[in-house]
């Protein structure tokens, strides 16, 4: 259960930016979106259960989803190299493209995160230095701190030269290893031969020496349950032959994935998945005339949308399931909002979110902003100024020119275009698509269009 995450000097965020999962104080809007969460000896957390974001083209929307992507491959990999698993998000590969572009001089990236998995509550933070936007150089990068707490304790706290483990980590003695209370002297000096410029302590020594079972809860948040979807349009589901058990050149139709494929409508009779012989699984889909039947590639008949949604399924599934956080990019493109809408009130009902799944996606489409949808704290923006910075609030932060805040129950649809709310642009492309068809300089086949 996600509670908040923050990162600065990352892309368009030069500032702090601070997401909040945590409901906005004294506000009453939807309780039914709030989940609540007992730590045992500690207080109950409370975390909403989705959030939109809003923003212009360019604002930094995807910049939060592309941070939070990076982070959790960092910590996936352990290091701060880059990577040579290519994913959609570049800058989670190629490290040297999160510094911000505009600033000149090289400024630590800050990631922090606050969340709770397993009855207990983490709170991690890492400041790393890159160095400038597109320095390549990996030998100049290094870990300046890195910073654990659990359940408010002080677990480790390491710095470029050292590592100190807190005084009250002995409340954790079940999950810490004996010999850090046999032996204090042998393990501080094993400490500091764990420290590396360019592995975090958290994902290598911390689990060898400390903990291996509070490392292993916290990773494993961070693999299976910190879900991110950088690039939904061109997302494929990771569904493992072994674990449906499918036959080599052998259509296999999986009941709940083809129920839901007819709910939202297809172009065939059936949907379902070829195992070929290059080991892949291909989704397909089924003709049926009488006697007589086809299996075409469903990328070839269905639509985006059907794609899209049949792809989606499967990590709505998981977070549902284990209590995920699912953060999407784009998530709405080439769905139809009452799709959206109905996969949002799923989150949104604590009779079927028995295990406290998040949702949390960017979009342009305004039919989200309403009211019996989403509170105002759930709702999302960001802007960009001119300088190129971005800054990030949400609806319940907003103050109106006369110092009040946005009500419960406004037409914030309607606000939002007449940009009481900020986070959009007044766009124009007119003069510029008038100016190129009386130009003598453009040609249609010199840009590459077929005729």
């Amino acid at each position: 259960m996600l509670l908040k995450f923050k990162v600065k000097n990352y892309k368009s965020f030069y500032e702090e930016m601070c997401f909040s999962m945590e409901p906005a104080p004294k506000q009453k809007d939807l309780s039914y979106s709030i989940l609540k969460e007992h730590i045992k000896g500690h207080k109950s957390y409370k975390a909403l259960s989705s959030a939109v974001i809003y923003g212009a083209n360019a604002s930094g929307k995807s910049n939060i989803i592309g941070a939070m992507d990076t982070f959790r491959q960092i910590v996936r990999r352990g290091n701060i190299l880059n990577d040579e698993q290519k994913t959609k998000n570049y800058a989670a590969n190629a490290l040297e493209l999160i510094p911000n572009n505009v600033i000149n001089s090289a400024c630590p990236t800050e990631f922090a995160i606050k969340f709770v998995d397993s009855g207990l509550v983490f709170d991690y933070k890492l400041v790393v230095y890159i160095g400038t936007f597109l320095d390549a150089k990996n030998e100049a990068r290094k870990i300046v701190s890195e910073k654990l707490f659990i359940n408010n304790v002080l677990i480790f706290d390491r710095n470029e030269n050292d590592i100190e483990l807190g005084d009250n980590i002995s409340k954790f003695k079940d999950s810490v290893s004996s010999v850090i209370f046999s032996t204090p002297q042998a393990i501080d000096s094993l400490l500091q031969d764990n420290i590396s410029s360019k592995e975090l302590f958290l994902s290598n020594g911390f689990k060898s020496i400390v903990s291996k079972k509070l490392s292993d809860i916290i990773t494993d948040w961070f693999i299976n349950k910190f879900m991110t979807i950088y690039d939904a349009g061109t997302y494929r589901s990771d569904i493992s032959p072994d674990s449906h058990k499918f036959e080599k050149n052998t259509l296999s139709i999986l009941g709940f994935l083809d129920e839901a494929a007819q709910t939202l409508g297809i172009a065939s009779n059936h949907i379902g998945y070829v195992y070929d012989d290059n080991k892949q699984l291909i989704l397909s889909s089924v003709f049926q005339k009488g006697e007589k039947g086809a299996v075409v590639k469903s990328e070839v008949i269905e639509s985006l949308g059907t794609l899209k949604f049949i792809n989606l399924l499967f990590p709505i599934v998981a977070a549902l399931k284990h209590g995920g956080t699912l953060i999407v990019d784009e998530f709405d493109n080439s769905l139809h909002p009452k799709v959206v809408m109905n996969i949002v009130s799923i989150f949104h009902n604590d009779e079927i979110n028995i295990n406290k799944a998040q949702l949390i996606f960017n979009t342009h489409n305004p039919i989200f902003l309403n009211s019996a949808l989403f509170r105002r704290d759930e709702i999302k923006f960001v802007e960009r100024d001119d300088n190129g910075f971005s800054t990030h609030y949400s609806l319940s932060d907003f103050s109106l020119p006369c110092k009040k805040r946005v009500r419960r129950g406004a037409d914030y649809m309607k606000n939002y275009f007449i940009n009481k709310y900020g986070a959009i642009k007044n766009i124009d492309i007119s003069p510029i698509l008038e100016k190129l068809i009386s130009s003598n300089d453009f040609h249609i086949k010199e840009m590459g269009c077929s005729r």
